[in-house]
């Protein structure tokens, strides 16, 4: 009895076990739901940038709105250079199309600060020793060279009173000397080289303006002896023509010197007087009667017409063949041609290389730009 109580107390037991294995499992308490990540915002689409403006276009060189500016030294009087050079402008115009504008600075050396400063759209008519210094301080280009009757080269001529006891260049020591410009060639750079090799110191000295002033303030008695441009006399029909080594007088009586029915020439017996002194001819006829010639300079390479470093090829080029066909019209004598201005007889394709000259006489002299204000 108490065997089988035993045996049903195990069986109570393992069905007890049984149904509690078979139960509900007890839920795992479980951790509250994260909170859900967010996606980053995405970003807006933002407009492409836009691409840089380019600066407007200026006027183009040579339009009215930007015409090329043809400069002038101030050698010869301003009212002849202004009617000459709008001759010029004029024929240009009608040969290129392009607009030009005449200008005279107010010295040689603000002639070539303009050509610096403006690089693009200048063009400028300067003596070689303006070119040297222009070519050295920013690169202008020459294009051409006057001739003269068949002259690429004139010549410094020193002045005296006809009646001065001045009969050598050493006699100008300590006397008063009127040049035209600081930045002339033949007017300041040949001479004063000319009198440093001579031992002479010049006394006071007088910035007359140009080469006419410098002869008339020899005229005036206002300076001892001046310095100014010197082309040679012109010959008349079947006489000789002048030549280097001869005297620069002409070979007549000086006192047969006088203008002619219009006062457009100063005549000498038939010989043209071509030099500085003619440029006063209608002030002061007797100029070469008053006036002489004490001594030449060695040969200085004709004046040129030079453009600005950074002058647009092509407008050079149409320019360059127009100056060429205008040389030979008859407007040319109005302008460039004319005696009274340039005197131009012809114009002639030129070199840098041409200017070496002119660049030792700077380096001896010892000229810059600075010195010529």
């Amino acid at each position: 009895m108490k065997r089988s109580l035993y045996v049903l107390f195990a069986l109570l037991a393992v069905f007890a076990f049984v149904l509690s294995a078979c139960g509900p499992a007890e839920v795992p308490a479980t951790e509250e739901p994260a909170a859900p990540v967010e996606e980053p915002a995405a970003p807006e689409p933002t407009e492409e940038p836009a691409a840089p403006t380019e600066e407007p276009a200026g006027p183009e060189i040579g339009s009215p709105e930007r015409p090329i500016k043809v400069l002038f030294v101030p050698s010869v009087e301003a009212n002849v250079i202004v009617t000459g050079g709008d001759v010029m402008a004029k024929a240009l115009n009608e040969a290129t199309g392009l607009t030009f504008e005449v200008s005279i600075p107010t010295s040689y050396a603000a002639t070539i600060e303009e050509m610096c400063a403006s690089p693009e759209d200048t063009m400028a008519f300067i003596p070689a020793f303006g070119y040297v210094l222009a070519n050295d301080l920013c690169g202008v280009d020459v294009a051409f060279k006057a001739e003269r009757r068949g002259w690429g080269v004139y010549w410094t001529m020193i002045v005296v009173a006809r009646d001065s006891d001045i009969q050598s260049i050493e006699d100008l020591e300590g006397k008063k000397w009127a040049y035209p410009d600081a930045g002339s060639t033949s007017g300041f750079l040949v001479p004063s080289v000319m009198l440093k090799e001579a031992g002479v110191t010049p006394g006071e000295t007088i910035a007359a303006g140009g080469h006419p002033q410098s002869v008339r303030a020899v005229y005036n008695g206002e300076a001892d002896f001046g310095t100014a441009f010197y082309s040679a006399w012109a010959a008349p029909e079947g006489a000789d023509r002048w030549a280097v080594g001869m005297d620069p007088e002409v070979p007549v009586d000086v006192n047969t010197c006088a203008l002619n029915d219009d006062g457009s020439q100063l005549l000498c017996d038939g010989y043209r007087i071509l030099d500085a002194r003619a440029n006063i001819r209608e002030e002061f006829p007797d100029v070469v009667q008053k006036v002489r010639i004490l001594q030449l300079s060695p040969d200085i390479p004709n004046d040129t017409l030079s453009f600005g470093p950074e002058f647009p090829a092509e407008l050079r080029a149409q320019i360059e063949e127009a100056l060429i066909a205008f040389a030979e019209t008859e407007a040319w004598g109005q302008s460039l041609g004319s005696e009274d201005f340039y005197g131009w007889s012809g114009l002639v394709v030129a070199t840098d290389a041409e200017y070496d000259f002119i660049r030792l006489m700077v380096a001896e002299a010892g000229v810059t730009l600075e010195t010529l204000d």
